[in-house]
């Protein structure tokens, strides 16, 4: 008489409780493999090299099938059949034990834990062969789906007038090479004033051909609305958002403007220098805002001509936020909404230390956005005050020709 499943269990409970634990997972290894055997041949209908009327199909060979319990690993064989699958019904609720390992092992690996940590995560669960890197990479691969799909979500469901672009570089391995890889990334403030994230790419370098493809991408996927862009002063950025992002002005950051500054200053001066420029930007209109500027050009030029040759040269794009809603300007003057971002990347990269190849990378940057867009909108708050946003988008008339990155739909 066959022993049902809770007698088995109960048998493997009373052989487990014995000294010698490696007899006990030899016997359940050999249990359990019969039973797979008998339920396959009861599947197929023929026993090995049977002929009989019944056989409905043919075997072709086994594949091998590591099952986690706590007696151990145990190494299974599952056999395969030409026409048609077969799974062992046995182990269908294993599965799901599987499954849950599984999700732990993704929730680590978005959370930035390092291979080797995953691994003693893997032993504390019940497996004690732990797990490989490609065991890991296979199981995150599940994430991919769910992360293309909010990396190319459509855009059209809001405008942005304010949009940041920043980037930050991964080391990864490519051609056998551990080479470094930018990350962008792309932030919204939306027309109602909240947070989301755009979208990210990673890529070789920075150059305008990349940062063109990016930001079309953005334009494919609905971005409109879009009135000024926030960036650092990297050349072939800048030339990319003036070439694709028509209609829109381009504010250069004022924080990587200052670390520019400095790189043309004595150590010493840094900090005097640093506090003079700020005070362009704490004026209480656009006008004052650029008559500041040029009156620090002169009080710095004296000492700092190179200061003063840097400031009126950028004169335009330093300022572009002053023709801004004042409440905003003091979030638009710079790429900083984009840092708390970067530095949590880092964190979660950091560990990993190098990447096995780009889309790994880019696997674990996009979860890491995801997570903080749900943020922002499981948890909604405000970035720009209320009853501000309306001034961004003035009403036309039904007949008014529309404006770059825009609509003629009057602001609500």
């Amino acid at each position: 008489m066959a022993l049902s499943q809770s007698d088995l269990i109960r048998l493997l409970e009373s052989l487990r409780s014995s000294d010698g634990i490696e007899l006990v997972r030899s016997v359940a290894e050999r249990m359990l493999q019969e039973l797979i055997e008998a339920e396959a041949t009861a599947h197929i209908g023929a026993e090995w090299n049977e002929h009989t009327a019944s056989r409905t199909a043919l075997r072709n060979g086994h594949r091998n099938k590591v099952l986690t319990t706590l007696a151990g690993d145990l190494d299974l064989e599952i056999p395969k059949v030409r026409t048609g699958s077969f799974f062992p019904s046995l182990l269908e609720r294993r599965r799901r034990i599987d499954q849950a390992r599984y999700a732990v092992i993704m929730e680590a690996y978005v959370h930035g834990v390092s291979t080797r940590s995953v691994d003693d995560l893997v032993k504390a669960l019940g497996g004690d062969t732990g797990i490989s890197k490609s065991e890991v990479s296979r199981i995150c691969a599940a994430l991919d789906e769910p992360l293309t799909v909010f990396r190319t979500r459509p855009l059209d469901h809001t405008r942005f007038p304010y949009v940041y672009l920043d980037a930050t570089y991964c080391k990864v391995r490519v051609n056998h090479q551990i080479v470094s890889q930018a990350v962008v990334i792309a932030t919204g403030i939306t027309e109602e004033g909240g947070r989301e994230v755009l979208g990210l790419m990673v890529g070789d370098s920075e150059t305008e051909v990349f940062w063109k493809e990016f930001l079309r991408s953005l334009r494919e996927r609905g971005l409109g609305g879009v009135r000024l862009v926030i960036t650092d002063n990297h050349s072939g950025l800048v030339t990319a958002v003036r070439k694709v992002m028509l209609g829109a002005a381009w504010q250069r950051c004022r924080v990587h403007f200052l670390r520019n500054v400095f790189g043309v200053i004595d150590k010493e001066s840094g900090e005097m220098v640093a506090a003079t420029i700020r005070t362009i930007f704490t004026q209480p209109t656009a006008d004052l805002v650029r008559t500041q500027l040029d009156t620090v050009a002169d009080m710095l030029g004296n000492q700092f001509p190179k200061v003063r040759t840097m400031l009126l040269n950028a004169k335009e794009d330093l300022t572009a936020f002053a023709d801004f809603p004042p409440r905003h300007w003091k979030k638009i003057q710079s790429t900083n909404p984009l840092e708390r971002i970067n530095r949590e990347i880092k964190r979660r990269t950091d560990v990993v230390q190098v990447f096995p190849n780009p889309p790994a990378l880019e696997r674990l940057t996009t979860a890491v956005l995801c997570e903080m867009h749900d943020e922002w909108i499981a948890f909604p708050r405000r970035y720009l005050p209320e009853g501000s946003m309306d001034k961004l988008y003035p009403e036309l008339p039904e007949s008014a020709p529309a404006l770059p990155n825009t609509t003629n739909k009057p602001t609500s």
